[in-house]
């Protein structure tokens, strides 16, 4: 299936600190592109991988369900681990649940978090009927391209594909269950006004997790897809000292 132009995933070899970002759903790499390209010439090594399904019809999404995802920047993490000396590992929407996931398995193998407006519960009608919905229609109207800057799109499909939708309660519920777990310090930017996810997903972080690991800064200017929203430099910029707050070395 070709992928759609844009929607490449991109990998820059850097400094033996290494970065795992991870797109969200019906997204594609071209979110975090920027920002990926930001902490590359920021001289780390980084790895922003294409989730299968993702970036070519939403009918092949359709074919696919969370294992799949995860496996995928599971399989990513691993290839970055075999040229990094530590990881942190970043995420968009479900792709910020991705990370949880990711972090709750491996543990000290990652040094922290930054996530964008995390989707770790059913918090929207959409998400929450999606096990029923499946058995009656293919697909429902897109979440893509939620953005306030003027002139801005996301390469994302624009029908969500019900049956894959309907697998993403079994990611939340996996990642849920041993939210607790995470020792790693967490950064979460968090939209004040996001049409896709709505509040109770920062509410469950914030329940499992004590202040001293999490931290939460608000983006008052910016939909869901923060990082090509107004806010996204101050996210970039922030992932960068966050980055050299909490390496080993001092220093990306």
């Amino acid at each position: 299936m070709p992928v759609m132009p844009g929607a490449e995933p991109f990998s820059h070899d850097g400094s033996s600190t290494g970065v795992l970002l991870c797109h969200g759903f019906t997204g594609s790499p071209q979110s975090l592109r920027p920002w990926a390209e930001y902490l590359a010439d920021a001289g780390l090594t980084v790895s922003l991988p294409r989730l299968p399904g993702h970036g070519t019809t939403w009918q092949e999404l359709a074919r696919t369900r969370w294992e799949d995802w995860y496996a995928e920047v599971n399989r990513a993490f691993e290839e970055l681990r075999g040229r990094s000396g530590q990881i942190f590992v970043m995420g968009l929407s479900m792709g910020a649940c991705l990370a949880l996931r990711l972090a709750e398995v491996h543990e000290s193998a990652i040094s922290g978090l930054v996530l964008v407006n995390p989707s770790v519960t059913a918090d929207t009608k959409l998400f929450a009927l999606a096990p029923v919905l499946k058995l009656l229609v293919p697909s429902l109207k897109g979440i893509a391209s939620d953005i306030k800057k003027e002139g801005v799109t996301e390469l994302g499909y624009d029908r969500v594909p019900v049956r894959a939708a309907a697998t993403l309660p079994g990611l939340w519920r996996s990642t849920q269950d041993r939210l607790g777990d995470i020792a790693q310090p967490v950064l979460v930017y968090h939209s004040t006004d996001d049409h896709v996810v709505g509040a109770a997903s920062i509410s469950r972080l914030r329940a499992a997790l004590p202040p001293e690991r999490l931290t939460v800064r608000e983006c008052e200017n910016s939909f869901h897809v923060a990082t090509l929203d107004n806010d996204a430099q101050a996210i970039f910029t922030g992932s960068l000292e966050f980055i050299r707050t909490h390496s080993r070395a001092g220093k990306g």
